[in-house]
């Protein structure tokens, strides 16, 4: 048993496995001087400390008291895009974008996303576990502790069933927890420029139904724009997809507006990612459909584009909101949702609360996890982190700093750097 007392605050988000809309992603359920009971990998009590049931003598206690320390609890987060399989990093591309230089520069002087693919097949498999593997003890230093993690860095059929396996791989040893998505169609290489066809029928004959009948993927991912995909080549992917059983996401209206939110809709997508450039009848579509709309602002921040998506539009109207940190080499390069969060509010106009929500539950229910992750109730799984501040909406607002001290994922603690000197 594993026992957390006297927390400053406890954000519950009580209130089941749905999607908080609207002005309900403001009610987070705190609970002051709060405690919680954990059992193996669930939580079997949460309320108030003076409130903390008799315990069983027999029974042997962990406990984390935080009593002058003022911490706050909150479930992990749960961070519902990235792409975390690849090779090396782009600090010269990031150079050269700071300089001006248009993608297609970058792309000629030897960056962009062809030389990280023609990087990433260069590299041995045990050199790439050693990589990711540290990148995934960031994220859970920093309180994520669970991921969405995309393919999409090979782009032709043994690369992507690779890089699938290898996720399968992770899964199996480490304690961050991975959702695999297939991303096989993210973006044509020099190679595939003149096979374009032939490298979409090869998506949907032969890699989708691998990684599905292999269970090597969880959902399908396509990045629906102008120089992507286009909407009729995402559709008939994405419809592969769903025959096969995997759940939808798109990557849309990230540069421009192209109608990859409309068509999310269509499908019944169970995210539409980035839409920084969604119309307000892509809004109402989103709506109808219950469609999350996955915000990734540490993207625009970090590329400089400005064009953040219309968080407080989708909020007013009902959309269920999720944020993420797309991590990956290219665009946003960094694990650490807290920064996220606090981006999300100045640039987004989104309240702490409205950003830890959509951080947590909604990004759950984004992934069909709902039902286990993303806030603090009896019989749901431990994934709580301990952060370093005596007010929830300290996390933004004191940006630049890790203020997660413990990371539990599974009722274990997987980081506790209160025990450090």
């Amino acid at each position: 048993m594993l026992l957390l007392r006297n927390i400053a605050q406890i954000v519950t988000l009580r209130g089941g496995p749905i999607p908080r809309v609207g002005a309900s992603m403001s009610d987070l359920g705190i609970i002051e001087n709060g405690a919680l009971l954990i059992h193996g990998d669930r939580i079997v009590w949460v309320g108030s400390t003076k409130d903390i049931p008799v315990r069983d003598t027999s029974t042997r206690y962990q406990t984390l008291d935080g009593v002058g320390l003022g911490l706050v609890a909150m479930p992990g987060f749960v961070d519902s895009h990235t792409h975390p399989i690849f090779a090396g990093t782009h600090t010269e591309d990031y150079d050269l974008r700071l300089q001006g230089k248009s993608s297609e520069e970058i792309a000629a002087a030897g960056g962009g996303i062809t030389a990280g693919i023609a990087l990433l097949r260069t590299v041995t498999a045990n050199k790439l576990l050693e990589g990711v593997e540290r990148n995934f003890r960031h994220f859970l230093s920093h309180g994520t502790t669970t991921i969405e993690a995309k393919s999409g860095f090979g782009l032709c059929w043994e690369e992507e069933i690779k890089n699938l396996q290898l996720l399968a791989a992770l899964r199996s040893r480490n304690r961050l927890e991975i959702i695999p998505t297939f991303l096989g169609a993210r973006a044509f290489s020099e190679e595939l420029v003149n096979s374009r066809a032939d490298y979409i029928r090869e998506i949907i004959e032969d890699m989708i139904p691998r990684a599905a009948q292999e269970e090597l993927a969880q959902f399908c991912d396509v990045f629906c724009e102008e120089n992507h995909f286009t909407i009729e080549e995402s559709r008939s992917i994405l419809l592969a997809a769903r025959k096969a059983g995997l759940g939808l996401r798109i990557h849309a209206e990230k540069n421009m507006h192209s109608g990859g939110a409309k068509l999310a809709a269509e499908l019944g997508a169970r995210s539409a990612d980035h839409l920084g450039w969604i119309d307000d009848a892509d809004i109402e579509a989103l709506k109808r459909a219950g469609t999350v709309a996955t915000l990734l602002p540490g993207t625009t921040f970090n590329l400089g584009t400005r064009q953040y998506a219309p968080a407080r539009k989708l909020i007013s109207a009902g959309v269920p909101v999720a944020l993420a940190s797309n991590f990956n080499p290219l665009s946003c390069f960094t694990m650490n949702m807290q920064i996220i969060l606090a981006i999300a509010c100045t640039q987004m106009k989104m309240s702490p609360a409205e950003a830890i929500t959509a951080a947590t539950i909604n990004s759950a229910f984004s992934l069909g996890v709902s039902d286990r992750l993303g806030t603090l109730e009896e019989d749901k799984q431990a994934d709580i982190v301990l952060m370093d501040i005596s007010d929830y909406r300290e996390l933004p607002y004191f940006f630049g700093v890790n203020h997660c001290v413990v990371t539990i994922k599974k009722g274990n603690i997987v980081i506790n750097r209160l025990e450090q000197p």
